[in-house]
């Protein structure tokens, strides 16, 4: 038998983003999410309507835990830009969510696998990368009005350079490449931004 309806669906929809991250959609069955949530099949359609509605849950609870981490990490909080913006970066390849290495972001994995084939999912992984590049700008304006920038690309382009690099890690991070190359991309991409600021970084 199922759980009684008064089950914590928090929960339920924290495991079903853990089983969704690590395994990706297709690859997940109704089945998995029952095991996993330990609900039969009956109730978690009852709770959830489908596996679709579920996996928009585990999207969006995903997207609001990553997008606060990226603002906390991005606070320069009076710190040099290129360092914050390189230390954020490591952290993405050396310390995932989750803790366990190789699963890479879940909204790049899922626009990776999905991509424009389900409108509902597409708006939610472009909303997250969106939130990534305002962030990103954010920092970037800051530096250079900071005088911590000069030089280099213009102020849409170092955006679009930075947020490029940052799929590409995460992608990278996931397929197991080595470490010491990803740092060296990152340290290309933060020396790109400018030379007052990357001085400090050589």
């Amino acid at each position: 038998m199922g759980r009684p309806r008064q089950f914590d669906e928090q929960d339920a929809v924290n495991s079903a983003t853990e089983l969704f991250w690590r395994r990706g959609y297709y690859a997940t069955s109704v089945r998995d999410l029952g095991d996993a949530l330990k609900l039969t099949p009956s109730s978690l359609y009852r709770t959830f309507t489908d596996k679709h509605t579920l996996f928009l849950r585990a999207l969006d609870h995903y997207r609001s835990t990553d997008s606060a981490q990226a603002e906390q990490r991005l606070d320069t909080g009076g710190r040099p830009v290129c360092e914050v913006l390189r230390e954020w970066m490591l952290w993405l390849i050396t310390c995932p969510a989750g803790g366990e290495p190789g699963r890479g972001c879940f909204v790049v994995n899922t626009a990776t696998e999905l991509g424009t084939t389900d409108d509902q999912i597409h708006q939610r992984t472009e909303a997250a990368f969106e939130v990534t590049r305002r962030a990103l700008r954010s920092v970037l304006v800051e530096g250079r009005a900071r005088g911590e920038l000069s030089g280099g690309p213009g102020l849409d382009d170092a955006v679009e350079l930075l947020f490029t690099t940052v799929l590409g890690l995460r992608v990278r991070e996931r397929a197991g490449h080595d470490l010491d190359r990803l740092t060296a991309a990152i340290d290309v991409a933060i020396r790109a931004l400018g030379p007052t600021v990357c001085a400090n970084n050589d």
